[in-house]
């Protein structure tokens, strides 16, 4: 009750739990897509690709969207010039890309003026979050969303089948950067809520929770994103109560989610599996 009571009188409050539910909703969608392309360390290199970009953005003084989003696509374009150009393979790529640019994240934060501000870029700080980063992690969203809704049977058809999309005449290759720059987007719209480090979490953690409830991708896809707003509800409210890291609660929270799952799914869950197998065992003897 001390909870809702607060954030009826705190604007920061507000702000701050509409802006980890639509993270967490959007982390959710994109993470399907993640997942089912194998493409889990993808999203770790853009998560940290971005620090680069948010250093310059700081020094600057502009929105650090700005200078994320630029490095974020540009580190995803130079992992596959790499990997399409010589004999490195994809994950040597992203990681050769992703260390470099995070080391050069690191580099540059060095030169701030404020250490809390590496602290709330690397692990978030959403009591923190201003109105700007609200309203652009709502735009955000609402791209995101409008994209996937647009464009759900090419990106359906790509993760499952890529052969079967290029028959068809998808291509393959801009669909892959397309997503790319959603997740950027994602990553970015991220950064005030769980921050560089936990973004991966928040992008894997959900969607992975949803893969063992459900075969169909649309089911999978509202699952996530409500693992994900759910997540980010729950984590809020701890932080708060608990005076508790943001950002490493939310993710915790999408754990505990996730083990759930991983326990009582009732296909996939292994305690279900576990009385399925000894029934058959009992059967045959």
């Amino acid at each position: 009750m001390h909870f809702i009571e607060s954030v009826i009188h705190y604007e920061f409050l507000q702000k701050a739990l509409m802006t980890s539910v639509m993270v967490g909703i959007i982390s959710g969608v994109i993470g399907c897509f993640i997942i089912l392309r194998g493409m889990a360390l993808m999203g770790d290199a853009i998560s940290h690709a971005v620090l680069p970009g948010v250093a310059v953005s700081y020094m600057l003084g502009i929105n650090f969207f700005i200078g994320a989003v630029v490095t974020g696509i540009l580190t995803a374009i130079g992992i596959g010039f790499i990997s399409q150009n010589s004999r490195v393979k994809n994950d040597s790529s992203i990681g050769i890309m992703f260390t470099s640019a995070f080391a050069l994240g690191i580099i540059l934060i060095t030169f701030l003026k404020s250490s809390s501000d590496l602290y709330h870029i690397l692990f978030g700080n959403v009591l923190a979050v201003r109105p700007s980063d609200m309203w652009m992690t709502l735009v955000i969203g609402v791209i995101v969303l409008v994209s996937v809704f647009l464009f759900y049977k090419e990106l359906l058809v790509s993760s499952f089948d890529p052969i079967m999309a290029q028959a068809y005449g998808l291509p393959n290759k801009l669909i892959h950067y397309f997503l790319m720059t959603l997740l950027t987007l994602v990553t970015v719209a991220s950064l005030q809520t769980v921050g560089i480090i936990l973004v991966v979490a928040m992008l894997i953690t959900p969607a992975s929770t949803a893969y063992l409830l459900t075969d169909r991708l649309s089911v999978m896809i509202f699952l996530s994103a409500l693992f994900g707003a759910i997540a980010a509800i729950v984590g809020l409210y701890l932080s708060f109560t608990y005076n508790l890291a943001s950002g490493a609660t939310i993710v915790l929270v999408a754990t505990v989610l996730f083990i759930a799952a991983f326990i009582f799914s009732p296909k996939q869950g292994i305690l279900w599996r576990t009385i399925r197998s000894n029934k058959q065992k009992s059967a045959v003897s």
